[in-house]
Parts: structure tokens; sequence; C-alpha cells
């Protein structure tokens, strides 16, 4: 399939689409003429790719893991390796990181609102 029909079954940008392959995260053929031409299996991994970047990975960390994600009866998920499990951790670490300064700007944001 050509990589308008591609974005348009999974519902990201073909602009995306490219920038998924320029990363590796996926390898169309090439027909004769040069353009993409992608398989069906593609369009899974696409979702497997949305459901990462949705989750907070960035490409490079994708790229590193896509092999162990899994598509199943009950939708996707990772197959758990120590590195993997690593990255995750320390993506949870800096989220809750950033939640705690949010809290703490919004508590002295609403501390100028009372003062008034």
């Amino acid at each position: 399939m050509l990589i308008s029909e591609l974005a348009e079954l999974t519902g990201v940008s073909a602009r995306a689409l490219r920038h998924y392959e320029d990363r590796g995260l996926l390898v169309p053929a090439r027909d004769g003429s040069g353009y993409r031409d992608y398989a069906e299996s593609d369009v899974t991994r696409v979702a497997q790719i949305k459901a990462m970047i949705s989750a907070g990975l960035g490409t490079s960390t994708i790229q590193r893991y896509l092999d162990c994600v899994r598509t199943g009866d009950h939708g996707i998920y990772l197959e758990m390796c120590p590195d993997l499990r690593a990255e995750l951790d320390a993506l949870a670490t800096r989220l809750d990181a950033q939640q705690a300064e949010l809290r703490e700007t919004r508590r002295r944001l609403c501390g100028l609102v009372s003062a008034t």
C-alpha cells in the first residue's frame, strides 16, 4: 500500500510515517518507481509505535525496544527485559518529578492570587 493509504488506515500523517522511516522504525519496500510500498503488517507496527509514543517514549527508545512490543487479544503490550524496565522506571521518575514541580508552581500561584 502507498504511504497515503497507510496514513489513512492508521490516522498518522504521511509526514510522521516518513519520520518513523527516518528513525528506522518502519522499513517499507520500494516499488520500481521508488514509491514506498507498505505491507499489511505495517498497520500493526504503526499502532505499536503510536502506543509507545503516547506512553511518553521517544523514537530513540522506541527503536531500541520495538522488538519487545507485542499485539495480542487485549491490545498492545511490552515484553519486559531488564534494560527496558530500567528505561520505563527512569521515565516514570522524571514524570513524578515534573508533577511535583507543577504542584509546587500551582501552590505558589494560588498563594499570589490569595494574597490580593
